[in-house]
């Protein structure tokens, strides 16, 4: 019996952060918002397109929002 071969993940995605040179800031909403799934939880790299440079940013970033209210930490 042959084993299955997994297909790769064909798309690549590029980091918008650096594509448009976006600052990313605690203070963004809009921005923020988009990096998260609907249960309020950070999307990873590899679904967002992000660099690693600027995940790490924007992760912390994200937290800094929680930890001031401007963003919940989960929805309810």
């Amino acid at each position: 019996m042959q084993k299955k071969k997994r297909k790769p993940i064909r798309f690549k995605k590029n980091c918008i952060f650096c594509k448009k040179k976006l600052d990313i800031d605690y203070k963004n909403i809009e921005l923020l918002s988009r990096f998260m799934s609907s249960k309020r939880k950070i999307v990873s790299r590899r679904f967002s397109g992000n660099c690693a440079k600027h995940q790490r940013i924007l992760a912390r970033e994200i937290k800094r929002a929680r930890y001031m209210s401007l963003i919940p930490y989960t929805t309810g």
